[in-house]
């Protein structure tokens, strides 16, 4: 972990963001984001804030305008769901306040926001990392692969205990340093089709170069 962190930040650099303290609206930007990209993500967002003042409209619109408010997100119909079923098990009247996290401990915090409708560990660690600075590692499908291929994770491994092992891997500190560089490895050189090895500053360490046939890397 120790070579491929300082690998990882030659090329990348080393990211740096300080928690936003909004753990509710990165609970929701998480839900926008999924199936689509950064871009649309961000224009649901901002147009779901625009049409309702308060977390407590959002909750309490019909399902048809809150749908319409997110439709360049893409799949607008279950993430609008998802979203009112979410503010409603937080609050079901009143103000939506969700509960104290930074008091709790990462494991209770985790299983707050995982018995919300919809969320599972990855939302989890986004909320809690981003807005809160815990320690949790988010694990998308870029994080997935490129650890999967490293061999950081077991063939075959479910989310859960590619989360569970990405949080043992990590040291203190570089939680949000490793996702977004995992991340951003994914996304620009270890792509599911066609991984681009020969330019990879990994491919010294990683067992799968040479090793993967055109169709294993599709399945990855």
């Amino acid at each position: 972990m120790r070579a491929l962190r300082q690998r990882l930040r030659l090329v990348y650099g080393i990211p740096a963001a300080a928690p936003h303290g909004q753990p509710l609206a990165e609970l929701i930007l998480t839900v926008l984001s999924q199936s689509t990209n950064d871009r649309n993500r961000d224009v649901a967002y901002f147009r779901l804030r625009d049409r309702f003042q308060t977390w407590e409209e959002v909750r309490d619109a019909p399902v048809d305008a809150v749908e319409e408010a997110i439709r360049p997100g893409g799949i607008s119909k279950i993430k609008s769901a998802r979203i009112r079923d979410i503010l409603a098990a937080i609050s079901p009247d009143g103000p939506v306040r969700m509960a104290p996290l930074a008091s709790m401990t990462v494991p209770d915090a985790q299983r707050y926001l995982c018995d919300l409708p919809g969320v599972g560990r990855k939302t989890a660690a986004c909320v809690l990392l981003f807005a809160l600075g815990m320690r949790d590692v988010p694990v998308d499908t870029h994080v997935s692969r490129v650890g999967t291929r490293l061999g950081l994770f077991r063939p075959g491994a479910g989310f859960e205990e590619m989360h569970d092992e990405m949080l043992a891997l990590t040291p203190r500190g570089a939680e949000l340093e490793l996702h977004l560089n995992l991340l951003r490895h994914g996304r620009r050189t270890c792509h599911a089709r066609r991984p681009a090895c020969g330019d990879c500053a990994l491919a010294r360490m990683c067992p799968r170069v040479g090793v993967e046939s055109p169709a294993d890397r599709g399945r990855v």
